[in-house]
């Protein structure tokens, strides 16, 4: 059971996300964007397992928010998710900063999956080869 922090300022999918996380036993800070992420962040003082984002969002965009969490708490894994591929691509230069970018639509077993895998450290190739 891991303490996790999300982004996302679409509520439905913030919701559905926070639920299905939570059906794992993880505790799940939401936050309805970026900029609230970083302050939540600023503000805690017993740290996250993971941060999970998306990446397109208002005020402070998900790409924003990694590079605050990636020097504020270099050991805490992030996750970012997104439904465009330019969006994407741009998330692919942060590779040493971010485990994985998950690719929206998902579903509740594939967002679960991918965000044990980010708390434990195992990367979609490793998980392939496992298979």
């Amino acid at each position: 059971m891991a303490r996790i922090l999300l982004a996302e300022d679409d509520e439905a999918v913030r919701s559905f996300v926070k639920r299905a996380l939570e059906l794992d036993r993880h505790t799940v800070v939401a936050a309805e964007d970026g900029a609230a992420a970083a302050e939540v962040l600023q503000d805690d003082d017993d740290g996250f397992d993971l941060m999970l984002s998306d990446i397109k969002m208002p005020v402070m965009d998900g790409i924003a928010l990694a590079l605050v969490a990636a020097r504020d708490k270099p050991q805490m894994p992030i996750l970012l998710m997104t439904g465009f591929a330019d969006q994407r691509e741009r998330a692919s230069g942060l590779d040493g900063l971010v485990h994985d970018v998950v690719t929206k639509p998902f579903s509740l077993a594939e967002i679960r999956q991918a965000v044990t895998d980010a708390i434990v450290g195992i990367n979609r190739d490793e998980r392939r080869l496992m298979a």
